[in-house]
């Protein structure tokens, strides 16, 4: 049953008229995306882990690799986490790899490799919030279910003029309820990718373009003059940047490692060791180096910097290339998820972009 506020945005509304020139345009404005080749919903599924957080163009050629790699849910069910995080790497928001085999491993083992097609089941696998479900059951299965992203809000925030901030779990409750009830019977599939590719080519944050838009008639934003205006949304704090340091110690073609821990920022990634630093970075490194490693080393000469951002931090990194001021006399054992690797094994292993960007390095200008 609608709400008060789902009931006032509705009143009057044309909905049929709505649904038929939004239907219109998308079956003739439609992008030809790889995962809309068919309806698979494992495809979809994985589209639409990938597109959180990252642009589409971005995302095709990383799908198109992880598909030919994973071609089903028994493929990446069975397939090493490792694996499966290097054909991630670039990507970022890595626990987004992680939470997708996860719940793959689920629908194999209690679901025999199919989907679920209810949300009462699929929202319970690891990683499928609300939107990937609806996303789910009404591009793959048809379902009359919201698929309420970033563009849907924006979309829809203009068009019946709601002055609510979409940052509030009851403002995306209202909009879930009001594309629940402007679902076509028969169409869901279409009307929902209709409304996300009207808010990734049309409907856009910074410059709407509203003399191409084929609701336009329909939006009480563009109407009032007060579209640009939308949606509302609370600023987020800005990221916190941390002064960082890497060294890279190369010994017999071999360099030293670490993977991160289990949980966390960039969980069970690989990295140059690394620390963050408040008196100078030579010392920090020398000190982290000679603690953690039994192993003095002297900063030889500084590669490069490297800065990556991250929603709430930003690593800013100073990177040494580093030599060995003595043997020690007994050698300490490395840390538990420390190792040496050669040199023309680390492309086999993921890496943050950071300590990628550090990697490349290595690669192309070597180290004296």
């Amino acid at each position: 049953m609608l709400g008060e506020k789902e009931v006032k945005y509705l009143k009057d509304f044309p909905k049929q008229s709505f649904q038929e020139e939004l239907l219109y345009w998308f079956e003739r404005n439609m992008r030809d995306l790889p995962w809309r080749k068919d309806k698979d919903p494992y495809k979809v599924w994985v589209s639409e882990i990938m597109l959180q957080q990252t642009r589409v163009d971005t995302v095709i050629p990383y799908f198109q690799r992880f598909i030919a790699r994973f071609p089903t849910i028994e493929a990446l069910a069975e397939a090493p986490e490792e694996e499966v995080l290097k054909n991630w790497e670039g990507l970022g928001y890595y626990s987004r790899a992680r939470n997708l085999q996860s719940a793959v491993k689920e629908v194999k083992e209690t679901y025999g490799g199919v989907v679920p097609d209810e949300p009462e089941q699929i929202s319970t696998l690891r990683g499928v919030g609300p939107y990937t479900a609806g996303a789910i059951l009404s591009i793959a299965y048809g379902k009359r279910e919201p698929a309420v992203d970033g563009n849907v809000m924006r979309v829809f925030s203009r068009l019946f003029a709601i002055e609510e901030d979409i940052q509030k779990v009851k403002t995306r409750k209202l909009f879930e309820e009001l594309v629940r009830e402007l679902i076509p019977e028969g169409h869901a599939s279409y009307f929902n990718q209709g409304i996300m590719e009207l808010g990734a080519l049309i409907c856009s944050p910074q410059s709407p373009k509203c003399e191409s838009c084929p609701v336009q008639q329909f939006c009480q934003g563009y109407h009032q003059g007060i579209h640009h205006e939308l949606p509302i949304k609370t600023k987020k704090k800005k990221p916190k940047p941390l002064q960082m340091v890497a060294g890279i110690l190369i010994e017999k073609e071999q360099v030293l490692i670490r993977q991160r821990e289990e949980s966390g920022l960039l969980a069970k990634l690989f990295e140059f060791p690394n620390v963050e630093w408040s008196t100078t970075p030579e010392e920090a490194i020398s000190s982290h180096y000679d603690t953690i490693y039994g192993i003095k080393v002297e900063t030889k000469r500084e590669m490069n910097r490297v800065q990556h951002t991250f929603s709430h931090l930003i690593w800013d990194i100073t990177v040494f290339e580093l030599e060995r001021m003595e043997e020690p006399e007994h050698l300490k054992a490395l840390p538990e998820r420390s190792r040496w690797v050669k040199l023309d094994q680390l492309d086999e292993l993921a890496f943050p972009v950071s300590h990628q960007k550090i990697k490349k390095q290595i690669y192309t200008k070597g180290l004296d």
